[in-house]
């Protein structure tokens, strides 16, 4: 057997992790450390991403805008909390042009301060209300520890910003975004399935009243936090004056919420469903679902091939044809495993005298000999089937991964090497800085039936404690 190209997952996961980014084509370091340029195969997985979260925010009521990169500095100290908590991640512009500048501008690490400004302009009566915005951006935070797609301190996102009449109308909206556009792409979608739930006063957004989170779980056992939803309270609508005037005449302060995902949603595409073989695309997100491989170019195999692949294509499935056969099958066999296409289909001279082809799942390994004029219809249940197992194997493992405790000192000794979930009421804040100091957190808080709370004091809640990206 062909030795792999890949580093084995279970000896060496950050070195897997960096392999099957560099062989499956999908980014890169850039030039400034930290930085990441993102090849075409690792960037159509991020179109696809875009696009699906995009029309789900459109869905949920919020219109996309764009807001400048620089950010005066002033803004992000008009709420103190926001800026010490993004102070050792800020990008800071002292000069330009051969001049200083009379202030430094901030590039942008996240943009309420901004969004703030202008939509106190923007909001002057109840009519105004709700006001729903939101941005597909850069932004910049300056990463001590980059890693490709986890934390790099350029990265790609969304983030949306919205303005509300009262508490209850953002919690809303704030949750209804959190549940409708982030666990239902994650779950239908990328087939992860996340954990919801608060995240604790430490480990809260900065400036916001509450911050949801959706938690995966990787396959080397640790948490990885792959969109938030935050309920910002009054505390920007002070700092920026956003006020609105109600049907009485009086003059009310606003509620405001902010909510984001990222390129990291790429890295736990990855490690979510990843193999020794490289990537495992969930046919929904992979931009080339069929790979039709041409075994040799004998007996009219290239041109039985493409018409394959256009009948193929004509069942609505994306499909590439590969007749590179100047490069040897087992080769380019490999680099489609890598890729993570979900079906490849071997076609040779020896299958179309057989009138047949073999059809190989990416999700299991499993080989079916599918006689060719079968194919076009066998397409999508397969891919159908696929998406499904692949979130019931994950949903298996992270079960698997995951020990209920009873105490501190289990959690401690179970989030080293996986998920540990346990009374909330038994951590507290002692229990949190314990935790902490051993390189272990609370990922979030959630219902026994898995929803969000309302709130941190409710009864019976379940606190979810591992080791994070």
């Amino acid at each position: 057997m062909p030795k792999s190209p890949i580093a084995d997952p279970k000896e060496d996961y950050p070195r897997w992790y960096q392999d099957v980014i560099a062989k499956a084509g999908l980014a890169e370091n850039g030039p400034v450390r930290g930085t990441m340029v993102i090849r075409p195969y690792g960037y159509s997985i991020w179109e696809r991403i875009q696009a699906d979260i995009d029309s789900r925010i459109k869905a949920a009521g919020a219109d996309n805008v764009y807001f400048p990169l620089f950010i005066p500095e002033s803004y992000l100290k008009r709420e103190a909390d926001h800026v010490e908590g993004f102070s050792p991640e800020l990008a800071v512009v002292t000069h330009a042009g051969g001049k200083d500048l009379t202030e430094p501008v901030v590039v942008r690490p996240t943009s309420e301060t901004i969004f703030g400004e202008q939509m106190a302009k923007w909001v002057n009566s109840y009519r105004d209300l709700p006001l729903l915005l939101n941005q597909w951006a850069n932004v910049v935070r300056w990463e001590l520890r980059p890693r490709l797609f986890l934390r790099t301190s350029e990265f790609l996102w969304q983030e949306g910003h919205t303005v509300h009449a009262d508490a209850e109308d953002a919690a809303a909206y704030a949750l209804r975004i959190h549940h409708d556009v982030y666990r239902d792409f994650l779950v239908d979608t990328l087939a992860l399935p996340v954990l919801l739930g608060r995240k604790t006063a430490e480990e809260r957004f900065a400036g916001a009243i509450n911050t949801m989170t959706c938690e995966g779980i990787t396959r080397d056992r640790k948490a990885l936090q792959l969109a938030t939803s935050h309920e910002l309270g009054q505390n920007f609508a002070r700092a920026f004056d956003i006020t609105y005037t109600d049907e009485d005449g009086s003059v009310q302060t606003a509620w405001t919420t902010s909510w984001g995902s990222s390129t990291r949603l790429v890295g736990g595409l990855i490690m979510g469903h990843g193999d020794e073989r490289g990537l495992r695309l969930p046919p929904r997100i992979a931009p080339t679902q069929v790979a039709i491989v041409v075994v040799r170019d004998e007996d009219g195999a290239v041109d039985a091939a493409r018409e394959l692949g256009d009948a193929i294509a004509a069942t609505g499935a994306r499909v590439k044809v590969d007749t590179d056969t100047h490069t040897g099958f087992g080769r380019r066999a490999t680099d489609w495993e890598l890729k993570g296409v979900p079906l490849r289909i071997d076609l040779g001279p020896r299958d179309l005298a057989e009138g047949q082809a073999t059809v190989v799942r990416r999700d299991t390994g499993e080989k079916l000999p599918v006689p060719l004029g079968d194919l076009p219809g066998r397409i999508e249940p397969l891919l159908n089937e696929i998406q499904a197992a692949m979130l019931g194997e994950a949903t298996d493992f992270r079960e698997a991964a995951t020990t209920d405790v009873a105490s501190v000192e289990e959690a401690l000794e179970v989030g080293k090497e996986g998920v540990g979930r346990m009374e909330w009421a038994k951590v507290g804040p002692d229990g949190e800085r314990r935790l902490l100091d051993e390189g272990i957190s609370v990922r979030c808080i959630q219902r026994s039936d898995g929803t969000v709370p309302a709130t941190e004091d409710e009864p019976d809640l379940q606190a979810i404690v591992a080791r994070a990206y």
